[in-house]
């Protein structure tokens, strides 16, 4: 199997399998029949808000992403916030406000596309490496970036973007799914706990908790309200580390979360997985063994900082792990990542 981007794919990969110019990955397990599935999770017709505030966290998780600033629009030099319509024509009376901000598109609830993280990789054979995503596409010819880092000189002129593989193609399918909420906060609190393999399939059991294909497996940490208790007093003690996530380095792991089927792995915490010390590498040269799975490899949209503590205390109390999901991202042409306001209803 190959096409014209790659005769040789990586181990474990997927590419391929959803057609040769797939750029959605495994999101197209979420059939209409499991959507329609999905829907039967709504029975009380409760709706429990999936995101943080956008300017939450208000500390520095990642030093490149940065708070939105918000600031008015302008009508000629005037701020376009309780603006009277009668400047234009005394007879009206109409008054305006209108506003915009600038933001990082990863700071806060947020989804990564398939090209936020990719591997140098020879997709043809060559002895060449290059920047390679999802499927095969690559760096310059398909996610255009001002300079080649590979060969110490700028690329080709604009138009930059993710192309292909951008967060509009996620949002074009409505990123509606059955959601599963997984609770390791139940288990192991708000501590750094590696959950590998062993441990979570206890969890699991304990939970009778089931997955299925095209699932979204939603990870809840405790992370969420120990950002939120931050955001709402600056005095509040929070530990940027103190917080458990799946064990990425465990082999038993990843296996499970290709077998598992799952559509999108989210989380409440900064990765889904749980980071590595910085320069630790692990197998074939990556710090993210489970981002260079899901997201390089098979194709899993991951989504970060999502808030899942009051869904999951709900879910607890009913004995239910099952909801309809909805968390469509932004549809911005080019984007890597983007900030989210999912919707969780039971």
């Amino acid at each position: 199997m190959s096409n014209q981007r790659w005769s040789v794919r990586p181990d474990g990969s997927n590419w391929g399998d959803f057609g040769p110019d797939d750029q959605l990955g495994r999101l197209n397990l979420i059939t209409p029949a499991r959507r329609k599935k999905a829907a039967e999770e709504v029975r009380e017709g409760l709706a429990f808000c999936l995101s943080l505030p956008l300017d939450c966290p208000n500390v520095q998780l990642n030093p490149r992403r940065f708070a939105p600033a918000l600031d008015f629009s302008m009508r000629g030099e005037d701020p376009a916030i309780n603006w009277p319509m009668h400047k234009l024509n005394p007879e009206q009376t109409d008054v305006v406000c209108d506003d915009r901000a600038t933001l990082s598109l990863q700071y806060s609830t947020q989804w990564d596309s398939l090209c936020h993280i990719g591997e140098l990789f020879d997709a043809h054979g060559s002895g060449e490496l290059e920047a390679t995503y999802y499927n095969g596409y690559c760096a310059h010819r398909h996610v255009r970036g001002p300079f080649d880092y590979l060969h110490d000189r700028a690329a080709q002129p604009g138009p930059y973007g993710a192309g292909p593989l951008g967060i509009d193609r996620l949002s074009e399918t409505g990123l509606q799914a059955r959601g599963v909420m997984i609770d390791l906060f139940a288990h192991v609190g708000l501590e750094k706990v590696a959950v590998g393999y062993d441990r979570l399939m206890r969890i699991l059991e304990a939970d009778k908790v089931e997955v299925e294909p095209g699932d979204v497996l939603c990870f809840r940490t405790g992370f969420d309200r120990a950002l939120l208790a931050r955001y709402h007093d600056a005095a509040a003690p929070f530990d940027q580390h103190r917080c458990s996530g799946l064990d990425g380095t465990d082999p038993k792991i990843l296996k499970w979360v290709d077998a598992s089927g799952a559509a999108a792995l989210v989380s409440d915490n900064e990765a889904v997985e749980l980071l590595p010390e910085a320069g630790a590498i692990h197998g074939h040269g990556t710090r993210i063994p489970l981002h260079n799975l899901c997201l390089f490899k098979l194709g899993i949209p991951l989504g970060e900082l999502f808030l899942l503590s009051d869904l999951a205390d709900w879910l607890r109390a009913n004995g239910r792990s099952r909801f309809l999901f909805t968390a469509p991202p932004l549809r911005l042409p080019g984007a890597v990542g983007s900030p989210v306001t999912g919707v969780g209803t039971v």
